[in-house]
């Protein structure tokens, strides 16, 4: 059974650093697209990092360029969202989703996913 397991979430100071793992079992990366999405309290579930199966493109949300970086390889089992400079804003519980089989397609809507973890909260605090 495909499943997916997030982790690194925690408490973070404005201008700290966390890094999520996101854990896939039943597949690899290698056939998938992955995307990292975040849910704030009250807020609809809203992309952030998107990357397509081919890896040969990633989308980030200007919320988050220059502070969040995607990383893996495609044929590994687990992909890292790596996140500086936060902000409180960036509170949220996060998840990770896997996204289209189809090569070069670079989907950015949760719909478009089919596989989710069940999300690490992230809070940035002083």
């Amino acid at each position: 059974q495909p499943q997916l397991m997030e982790s690194g979430g925690g408490l973070a100071q404005p201008g700290g650093s966390l890094r999520l793992s996101c854990a896939a079992s039943g597949f690899t990366w290698d056939d998938y697209g992955v995307g990292w999405f975040r849910q704030a309290p009250g807020e609809e579930r809203e992309a952030i990092v998107c990357r397509n199966r081919a890896d040969t493109r990633t989308w980030y949300a200007d919320s988050v360029k220059g502070r969040f970086t995607i990383s893996g390889d495609s044929a590994s089992s687990t992909v890292y969202l790596q996140m500086n400079n936060l902000k409180p804003e960036d509170t949220a519980t996060y998840y990770c989703a896997r996204g289209s089989s189809i090569y070069f397609t670079l989907p950015t809507r949760p719909h478009e996913y089919d596989l989710w973890g069940q999300g690490t909260q992230v809070t940035v605090s002083s």
